[in-house]
């Protein structure tokens, strides 16, 4: 049976995937990083991604998690160090994705091979449409919320995967939203057990709705802190989670829900179009036994 498996986005956190940004760069390819490029912006330097990069290992390391760097990473690929997209961990094994951008497609080969070699292998490939992990929430076990744009997700993607979960017993909410938005993780993003942070202004009110119903909490977001990437945190269980340094607004909202947040310096990433919770895929978080 493979090591790695999660039943929700909230639980402490064990083991994740990351990978070095030795290759990463700004691209046009999202409504963030265009924005970036076309307020001429100068590109950083590698060095200066690696630093950001090693602060925000640190972190990890520091909260005790055992931090796993993707292998086989490519020129071609700068996109690949957000390994939240290209794979999946569910709480029967790890699902790899199909990314949407030629950009970023050539990503499946190092991840297959890091889960080759970690042992037990793969769960499930997705072979329908398009699905990338930042549209993907695992909220708790039995409930899974999942979005699709159209684009880095669409319908054809999104129905594959939910119906995997709605097999096993679980209830699925499909969620359309703008592709403006990239992912759902930009707009919506867990922290803590029944509790969230999410952009009020543009999640739709149906949703809204169902996620107070299943007893979700949500500090809300606005607009502008959404398009700096302030709702991308990464819950590490136990009260803590992971935040950008200049998500400082909602860093104080979380610390006022009596979270210990760990802030780090994104922000040449955030430019990019990614956060935190795009820079990481839980590989293992404590399971509850009840997925």
């Amino acid at each position: 049976m493979t090591p790695w498996r999660i039943d929700s986005e909230t639980a402490p956190l064990t083991d994740v995937l990351v990978c070095p940004p030795e290759h990463y760069a700004w691209q046009a390819v999202n409504s963030v990083a265009q924005r970036t490029l076309s307020a001429g912006t100068r590109q950083p330097e590698t060095a200066d991604f690696m630093a950001q990069y090693g602060a925000l290992t640190q972190a990890l390391s520091d909260n005790g998690v055992r931090v796993h760097e993707l292998p086989g990473r490519e020129p071609h690929l700068p996109y690949q160090t957000y390994t939240r997209d290209s794979s999946q961990v569910t709480p029967w094994g790890p699902v790899i994705t199909q990314c949407y951008r030629r950009q970023r497609r050539g990503e499946y080969a190092a991840v297959i091979e890091f889960y080759r070699d970690t042992g037990g292998g793969l769960w499930r490939y997705s072979t329908a449409g398009t699905l990338e992990g930042g549209d993907i929430h695992i909220i708790r076990p039995g409930l899974l919320l999942l979005g699709y744009s159209g684009e880095r997700t669409d319908e054809a993607g999104a129905r594959q995967f939910a119906g995997w979960f709605e097999d096993a017993g679980w209830e699925v909410r499909l969620q359309p939203f703008p592709n403006h938005f990239l992912h759902l993780d930009v707009l919506f993003c867990m922290v803590a057990d029944g509790l969230a942070v999410g952009c009020v202004d543009v999640l739709d009110d149906d949703l809204l709705e169902w996620l107070d119903a299943r007893g979700i909490r949500l500090i809300p977001v606005t607009y502008k802190e959404v398009m700096q990437l302030c709702c991308n945190a990464l819950a590490l269980g136990n009260e803590r989670v992971i935040s950008a340094a200049h998500a400082q607004r909602v860093n104080a909202a979380l610390r006022a829900e009596g979270l210990q947040v760990h802030e780090v310096p994104l922000d040449l990433f955030t430019a990019g179009g990614g956060g935190v919770h795009c820079m990481t895929m839980p590989l293992a978080r404590e399971l509850s036994g009840r997925a």
